[in-house]
C-alpha cells in the first residue's frame, strides 16, 4: 500500500480545506487503465470525503504513475497497486479485505472514469450511517448525453434483479456509485469464484439482499465523458452481455431454490 506523505503539503498546492478522516467510511474506487480523468477523479472525492482508496488494478497507460506523483497534495487518499489486471470486483474485494482489517465497516464504491458525482459522496455517507444495516445504492439520473443503449439496456438487468429478489426495491442493479456494509459483501464474495469482473454490481446487490439486506434508493446524477475530455469505456457489449445473461442464469436457477425463504421473509417483513 502506497500512501500519502505524513508532511504537510505546501499551501500552494494544498486544498483548502481537508475532509475529517472516518473510521467507519471509506470511499473505494477501483481504476483500471482510466487515463486523464483518474486523477481529477479522485481530487473531487478527497475534497469531499476521507479516507479514499485507489486501487489500481494492473493499469498499464500511466495513470497510476501520475496519481503516485500527486499524492503529498492528498493527504486523505491511499494508493493500492495490483500487479494485474483481474476485474473491477476482484479489485473492490481486494480493498475490502484490506478494509475490514483496518476496522472500517462500510465503503462507498465509486468508478475512476468521471462518470459519478462526487459531490454526492457525504450524503450517500450519511444516510449509511443513519442505516447501517442497509446498502445505499444509487439511481442514475442521465444527462442528455447518456448513450441510449446502455440507458434503456440496463432495464432489462433491473427487471432480472428485481424478479430475483421478489421485488425488494433495487432501483438501479449496475449503477456502481453505492455503499455497502463490508462484511457480508466479504463473506458473499469469499464464497464465489465469480462476481469478479462487470457481473459484480449485479450480483452484490442480488445476493446482500438475500442476505437480508435491504436497499436504499438515493437518486445521483451520472454523466458519460466524451472522448475529447479523457472519456474512456472498457464495457463491450457483447462480452459483457453475454457476462450479465449467464450471470443472471445462475442467479435465477438460485433464486428458484431460494423462493420459499424469501417469500417467507416478505411475508414477514414490517411495513416501511
Amino acid at each position: 500500500m502506497t500512501h500519502a506523505t505524513p508532511e504537510t503539503p505546501a499551501a500552494s498546492t494544498a486544498p483548502e480545506a481537508q475532509p475529517s478522516l472516518s473510521t467507519s467510511h471509506l470511499v473505494v474506487v477501483p481504476s483500471y487503465n482510466s487515463g486523464a480523468l483518474l486523477l481529477p477523479t479522485v481530487r473531487a472525492a478527497a475534497a469531499c470525503w476521507a479516507p479514499v482508496w485507489v486501487v489500481i488494478d494492473g493499469s498499464t497507460d500511466g495513470s497510476a504513475e501520475v496519481l503516485q506523483a500527486a499524492l503529498p497534495t492528498m493527504p486523505g487518499v491511499q494508493v493500492l497497486v495490483r500487479p494485474r489486471n483481474e476485474g473491477k470486483g476482484a479489485a473492490v474485494l481486494f480493498a475490502l479485505e484490506q478494509a475490514a482489517a483496518a476496522g472500517f465497516t462500510h465503503a462507498l464504491t465509486m468508478d475512476a472514469d468521471g462518470q459519478h458525482p462526487a459531490g454526492h459522496i457525504d450524503a450517500f455517507m450519511r444516510k449509511s450511517m443513519q442505516h447501517p444495516d442497509t446498502m445505499i445504492l444509487g439511481k442514475p439520473v442521465f444527462d442528455a448525453d447518456a448513450p441510449l443503449l446502455r440507458v434503456r439496456g440496463r432495464r432489462i438487468s433491473n427487471w432480472w434483479a428485481n424478479l430475483e429478489t421478489v421485488g425488494d426495491g433495487i432501483g438501479d442493479s449496475l449503477f456502481g456509485f453505492r455503499v455497502y456494509p463490508i462484511a457480508p459483501l466479504i463473506r458473499i464474495m469469499q464464497a464465489r469464484p465469480w462476481m469478479r469482473r462487470f457481473d459484480f454490481d449485479v450480483e452484490a446487490v442480488v445476493r446482500l439482499s438475500w442476505a437480508g439486506i435491504r436497499p436504499i434508493n438515493v437518486s445521483a446524477p451520472v454523466r458519460y465523458p466524451r472522448p475529447e475530455e479523457g472519456g474512456i469505456s472498457h464495457f463491450q457489449y457483447g462480452r459483457d452481455n453475454v457476462l450479465l445473461t449467464w450471470m443472471h442464469t445462475r442467479l435465477f436457477f438460485e433464486f428458484l431454490l431460494r423462493l420459499p425463504v424469501l417469500l417467507w421473509r416478505r411475508l414477514r417483513r414490517p411495513a416501511p
